[in-house]
């Protein structure tokens, strides 16, 4: 059974609700605003310093697409002399073949003896010629007696003919065989005497007054007949005057005249001057060499000088000289030529194209040009980049780091 209470209401009393409001002190405020502040403040730093390093990084590039260079002005270069080498010929020089064959009898004078023309050199043996001699004679011998008959022959029938006891006929021929058998005589004697000729080579004599420079033979050798380089028996050299050929780059043979003084040293004799002469030119550049040989003479009374060797000849005045020169560095070379950058007073460059006359190994030197004017384009106060950036062109700007200085 369910009991049913009574329901009863329990009043709570009121209780007020909780207010949380928040108390912050002074001190702590100023903390919080001394946060914001420097965060502010680092932010504000950060975004300056980016700021200013990218202009830097803009100057930076700047100045860097702009090239630096130093300059120089061009080197006035001194009158010069021009140094080329030669080599010394004999005035004279005469290699002796054997015109007959046979073995070296005997020789008389040997390598570096002095001879005079006709002096003997040497003797060769020829038993084959001297039996072809006694052949010779022989047959000119019986051509002579058959010539001699039919002489008599043809005379005998010409007596006949004035009485007609033959006919002229047989008189013609007998002269005519006369005539023919005359005529093998004269071949006969012919064949003696050009036998005769050859013995006289079996003696070898010097052609002229000189020097044996060679010999190339010795007694008993088998001596054939010869005429090929190489095959000589001697050669005889005519040194008391001397020849000097010397290639000439075609830049300098427009002031050699004949007559032209020239130094010649030699390796051999070092500090010895010898004065050459210009005798002659060849008149045509060599196309493989772009020179041309030029002949020189020069005394050698003393015999002081070899033929064969080699020197230098110093030529005075050549074309060429006192120019301006600049280093190798200042050269550009490329499809347009050989260029160098000069920089005008606004400090933009300049190409301008130039003649190289020679390399003197630390400055190179340009074409030559009356005194004040221009060499290849280029003036002598001139301002050049001694070593142009690549890739360099007309009208850029550059840097100066350096003003012209005298070259070398």
């Amino acid at each position: 059974m369910l009991h049913l209470w009574p329901a009863r209401f329990f009043l709570l009393p009121d209780i007020p609700p909780m207010r949380t409001e928040p108390t912050r002190s002074p001190r702590l405020r100023l903390v919080s605003l001394t946060a914001v502040a420097l965060a502010v403040v680092v932010v504000a730093a950060g975004l300056w310093t980016r700021k200013s390093r990218a202009e830097q990084l803009r100057e930076g590039i700047t100045a860097s697409a702009v090239p630096t260079v130093t300059l120089i002005s061009p080197a006035a270069l001194a009158s010069t002399r021009l140094e080329l080498p030669a080599r010394i010929e004999a005035w004279a020089r005469a290699p002796i073949y054997a015109r007959v064959s046979g073995y070296l009898k005997n020789w008389q004078v040997d390598i570096g003896g002095p001879v005079k023309a006709g002096q003997l050199l040497a003797e060769i043996e020829t038993p084959d010629l001297d039996q072809q001699l006694m052949q010779a004679r022989a047959e000119l011998a019986a051509a002579r007696s058959n010539a001699a008959l039919a002489a008599s022959t043809a005379q005998r029938w010409q007596t006949l003919l004035a009485t007609d006891s033959v006919s002229r006929q047989e008189a013609d021929e007998r002269a005519g065989d006369m005539a023919a058998k005359q005529s093998a005589a004269n071949a006969m004697q012919a064949n003696v005497d050009r036998v005769q000729a050859l013995q006289r080579y079996t003696r070898l004599v010097a052609p002229f007054d000189g020097v044996v420079t060679a010999r190339n033979t010795d007694i008993g050798a088998l001596i054939g007949v010869g005429g090929a380089p190489g095959s000589e028996l001697f050669v005889v050299s005519d040194v008391r005057k001397l020849r000097v050929y010397v290639s000439v780059p075609q830049r300098q043979v427009a002031a050699l005249r004949p007559g032209t003084q020239a130094v010649l040293t030699v390796p051999e004799r070092p500090g010895q001057r010898y004065v050459a002469t210009v005798a002659s030119l060849a008149q045509s550049i060599n196309g493989s060499t772009g020179a041309m040989l030029v002949q020189l003479t020069v005394d050698n009374a003393k015999g002081e000088l070899l033929p064969g060797g080699f020197a230098s000849v110093s030529l005075d005045n050549a074309p060429g000289t006192g120019g301006i020169g600049v280093p190798p560095g200042a050269l550009i070379i490329g499809k347009a030529g050989v260029q160098v950058a000069t920089v005008g007073q606004d400090n933009r460059v300049k190409l301008k194209q130039v003649d190289v006359a020679r390399d003197l190994g630390n400055v190179v030197e340009l074409a030559s040009v009356p005194a004040g004017g221009p060499a290849g384009g280029l003036a002598a106060a001139d301002r050049v980049i001694a070593s142009p950036p690549d890739g360099i062109q007309d009208g850029d700007t550059v840097r100066v780091l350096a003003e012209p200085k005298k070259g070398a």
